[in-house]
């Protein structure tokens, strides 16, 4: 493909050239898909007004996500198991947001570890962190994020207990890869996977391998994260993480108007707007859809992000529009990563820049920090 011109030119990419068990991961929802779909096609419902015979010259997309400049309203997400999309892929992925100049925010669940991010930025970037029973390995990751020079923390809600996700079953996906027969045969087929995996040496969950007492494999890492994940999770859990962490504080998973303010109540500094990407409970509303009645209701005490379906600067925009002081994109990144490593992803940036860029002075604004509601037709959202 020699011209990429939009984000599913890179997913159709990433598709033939990542491994199948791990393309599925990255590109799929739980149960039947339908909370997945609709954060994509919910932002095709909203309409935007053009307006005309306004001056477009000059035009600027930079704005503050909690108070860090960024070249436009958007984030990378966390995402797991992103150095198995292309090796070394979270180093690549925060390399290239770092020179783009927006946040990147990496996983509890990566495979290369806190201090291989740091050790490849100069930029602070962001940590996500599940909470697990194991409140001691919870206490040193958020000590060694701080070593890192972190600028904010990003607590994960929805994820007490982990939705059924079919293909991962079905794929018996892993990391490393179960060599099942039919995923050598699927690995066979992507030469440029393989040769990227065996010439790094990130292969594992550089997070928690070698950092918990018990787990120096995959194969006890196994055994230890399916224990762990905490059902018990309250908001006494996150008061004492805030006070733990001491640092800008995001708490990502609220989809309700009631968590929304509980939010506000534990004095965390953001909140995101989020279905885990459609990965959690099925038949929960769009991202999109959920965001207008948090922001109505809170908007004015926390600073509101959302992510889920963003795939391009329309989308950005609209979400905006909406009241999102930030947007987060997850497989947007992905494929680029897995179509084309570091180049994919500064690709996939510069797609939602100029998509963000162009729909917004179509629609007869100069600077995004102007930018409202008033850019969307009634009656469409």
């Amino acid at each position: 493909m020699t011209v990429i011109t939009n984000i599913e030119d890179l997913r159709v990419l990433a598709q033939k050239r990542v491994p199948r068990m791990f393309y599925d991961y990255a590109d799929s929802g739980s149960w039947t898909e339908g909370t997945y779909r609709a954060n994509e096609a919910d932002f095709q419902g909203i309409k935007l007004r053009q307006r005309v015979a306004i001056n477009m010259e000059g035009r600027s997309t930079r704005t503050k996500m909690l108070g860090v400049d960024a070249a436009m309203p958007v984030a990378i997400a966390p995402t797991g198991l992103t150095g198995m999309q292309h090796a070394d892929g979270e180093i690549l992925a925060a390399r290239a947001a770092e020179k783009f100049g927006i946040p990147f925010t990496l996983s509890t669940m990566s495979i290369c570890s806190i201090e291989d991010i740091a050790a490849h930025t100069k930029a602070p970037f962001w940590f996500q962190l599940y909470v697990m029973r194991d409140r001691d390995f919870i206490e040193r990751l958020i000590d060694r994020a701080k070593a890192a020079n972190c600028g904010a923390l990003v607590l994960t809600l929805d994820l007490q207990i982990i939705g059924q996700r079919h293909k991962d079953l079905k794929n018996g996906l892993s990391a490393p890869p179960k060599l099942t027969l039919a995923n050598i045969l699927n690995m066979m087929t992507k030469p440029r996977w393989c040769l990227g995996m065996l010439a790094t040496r990130h292969r594992q969950f550089g997070n928690i391998v070698g950092h918990v007492k018990g787990v120096e494999n995959m194969g006890s890492l196994s055994e230890w994260t399916a224990k762990q994940f905490d059902p018990a999770l309250s908001w006494g859990d996150v008061e004492w993480i805030k006070k733990r962490w001491g640092g800008k504080l995001i708490l990502k998973g609220i989809q309700d108007v009631e968590d929304a303010r509980l939010a506000v109540d534990s004095g965390a500094d953001a909140l995101i707007v989020s279905n885990h990407g459609g990965r959690q409970l099925d038949g929960a509303p769009s991202s999109i859809s959920a965001l207008p009645a948090i922001v109505e209701a809170v908007g004015h005490q926390i600073e509101v992000h959302m992510d889920g379906g963003v795939r391009s600067g329309q989308d950005v925009l609209k979400a905006w529009a909406l009241g999102a002081r930030g947007t987060y994109i997850g497989r947007s990144m992905l494929y680029g990563l897995g179509a084309m490593g570091e180049a994919g992803v500064t690709r996939a940036l510069e797609i939602i820049h100029n998509e963000l860029d162009l729909t917004m002075a179509f629609c007869g604004h100069t600077d995004i920090n102007s930018v409202d509601k008033g850019i969307l037709l009634p009656g469409t959202y």
